[in-house]
């Protein structure tokens, strides 16, 4: 899958606000939510935090994936949203995470989000992208970078 087309411009964020998990949350949830207004910001909210309940989603050095299904939302919508100060996540590592990639899928859509959880993951077990990553100052960048290959 293209993940151009789960990430749209309008759902990158390039300097997240956010501090702490809660806060960036509601700051990526927004912009998701500008782009695919039929969800239910609530229910979104709800799950994402139950879902990060279980286990945190800051498994990876300096990112984390926070991930949900819900039955609002069409197919798959995500945001990316990178922070130079880093966010207090209470990841594995117990470090701040500089990049987040949010997922939220459709309840009956299982096979679409493990496809999008597998190809993020596929670009993030490649150093180089996230070196380029970090030198992405718009939204422009980020999404042009999405469409590199690094296999």
């Amino acid at each position: 899958m293209n993940l151009q087309q789960v990430f749209s411009k309008q759902s990158i964020i390039p300097d997240l606000e956010s501090t702490e998990k809660e806060e960036l949350f509601e700051e990526m949830l927004q912009v998701i939510v500008n782009v695919q207004s039929d969800i239910n910001r609530e229910e979104a909210l709800s799950a994402l935090s139950e879902r990060e309940a279980k286990m945190t989603t800051g498994i990876i050095p300096s990112v984390a994936v926070p991930h949900c299904r819900i039955d609002t939302v069409r197919g798959v919508a995500g945001a990316i949203g990178i922070s130079k100060r880093g966010i207090e996540y209470d990841s594995l590592d117990g470090k701040p995470v500089h990049f987040v990639f949010m997922l939220i899928c459709n309840s009956l859509e299982d096979a679409l989000h493990l496809e999008v959880l597998k190809d993020i993951s596929l670009k993030l077990e490649n150093p180089l992208f996230l070196q380029s990553l970090s030198e992405c100052k718009t939204r422009d960048d980020v999404y042009d970078l999405l469409g590199k290959s690094f296999y």
